[in-house]
């Protein structure tokens, strides 16, 4: 890429970013998603700082400014009412001052402001600010060990398929079965009149997502009780890699700013977290798997799940292992990382979590790569990526083997892993 494609594509994404900016929060694509979402906006914050560092802290910052007193971050904020997305408000009834979803996402955000206050240039500010989110990240993590993590494994569950981020991943299929969907009330999709309904979630499944939400709504959003309660346990190896990753990097924040024992607790969850992923390594599949909770079996699912714990400290001989899966991977597909392995009959080439790719994920995968000292395979996620963005613009997510854009448009997102992926470049 020459200096002038390189500009065109940072004007092009800042110009993104922008678009989708509502004053204290950032929406992920106009129409489909009219809200603020918990891991976007970490991730958001990161392409936000490449122009204007002080709003990147806002981000967040807001995000953190709708935490639950027990210490959930919740993985939507309604900031106003918009009847183009479901379920909403009235759905969920949280009973929040500003209505929120009642469950979580992805802990990306220790990772986020470890990052944005590295880079700083006004260090002076991103101490002051990263130093006020700190406990609230602390606390954040604390929550999941203490209520998703009933025994005290190491490891943390998901209790709803929107947690993970990767909603209608193969990998819930078979513990999703268990999910009921008699006695849902009615309603009305809205996310399939803003694209395709043959790339997203299907209505079977919309139906068990919706009566999950029920289900926790009638136990009054009581965090102590959502576990148990839930038909769906699952221990998902990417969320708790991104857990354990931004437990590390918190517990380096905290030294930063003399928190000897935030740093201390924070370091010995990361490092027990480590450990306990060993239990989820599948040798025949060379990646980690998911286990469901509720049978006590490991998933026989391999998707990007199962590769994204590189980007936590894993053992060497497990980042080799994934940055060979990958290579595989890639010989059955144009552009990497597909969100499930192509040779799976299961793989679906355009339907959101079940084969297409996504800069977000590539983004932490490429990370962790560098990290491992894979910078080979790292390299060719952030081509592929950078290929993605100049045939198809800056979509929701990617089929892998046409490079079609699929699901929204000039996604928020998508254009800060961009700016990320130019700087590594």
């Amino acid at each position: 890429m020459n200096s002038l494609q390189k500009h065109d594509f940072i004007d092009r994404a800042v110009e993104v970013l922008k678009e989708n900016d509502q004053g204290g929060y950032t929406i992920p694509t106009k129409g489909l998603y009219p809200y603020q979402w918990n891991w976007d906006s970490c991730l958001t914050a990161l392409g936000q700082a490449h122009y204007d560092e002080a709003r990147a802290w806002t981000e967040i910052e807001t995000l953190f400014a709708n935490q639950w007193p027990d210490g959930m971050v919740p993985h939507i904020v309604f900031h106003v009412r918009n009847d183009g997305y479901f379920p909403g408000p009235d759905v969920w009834r949280t009973g929040r001052p500003v209505a929120t979803s009642g469950i979580t996402q992805p802990a990306v955000a220790g990772f986020a402001v470890r990052r944005l206050f590295e880079r700083a240039n006004d260090k002076v500010a991103a101490a002051r600010r990263a130093r006020a989110l700190l406990p609230k990240i602390d606390a954040w993590h604390r929550w999941f060990y203490a209520n998703r993590d009933p025994k005290g494994e190491g490891l943390v569950a998901i209790v709803h398929p929107w947690e993970s981020g990767r909603d209608n991943s193969i990998d819930w299929d078979e513990a999703f079965q268990r999910v009921p969907t008699h006695g849902v009330e009615p309603y009305v999709r809205r996310d399939t009149q803003h694209a395709d309904p043959a790339h997203r979630p299907t209505k079977e499944q919309y139906d068990r997502y919706i009566w999950l939400v029920q289900h926790f709504r009638g136990l009054g959003w009581d965090n102590s009780k959502l576990h148990d309660a839930s038909p769906f346990q699952i221990v998902d190896p990417g969320f708790n890699a991104i857990l354990i990753r931004s437990s590390s990097d918190l517990a380096d924040l905290a030294l930063d700013f003399g928190e000897h024992a935030l740093a201390a607790s924070s370091r010995a969850r990361a490092e027990k977290g480590i450990a306990a992923l060993e239990r989820l390594w599948s040798e025949p599949d060379q990646q980690y798997l998911c286990l469901d909770r509720v049978t006590g079996k490991l998933v026989d699912s391999c998707s990007i799940g199962g590769l994204m714990p590189v980007f936590a400290a894993i053992p060497g001989a497990r980042a080799y292992s994934i940055a060979r899966t990958i290579e595989k991977w890639a010989e059955k597909a144009s552009y990497v990382v597909p969100s499930h392995d192509p040779d799976d009959p299961r793989f679906d080439a355009k339907r959101y979590w079940r084969g297409p790719v996504w800069l977000v994920v590539n983004y932490m995968i490429a990370d962790g790569l560098v990290g491992a000292g894979e910078t080979a395979v790292a390299d060719r996620i952030t081509q592929s990526s950078l290929k993605l963005i100049e045939q198809s613009g800056f979509a929701e997510y990617y089929d892998p083997l046409t490079g079609e854009p699929l699901g929204g448009g000039r996604f928020t997102w998508t254009a800060a892993m961009v700016l990320e992926f130019l700087q590594a470049a």
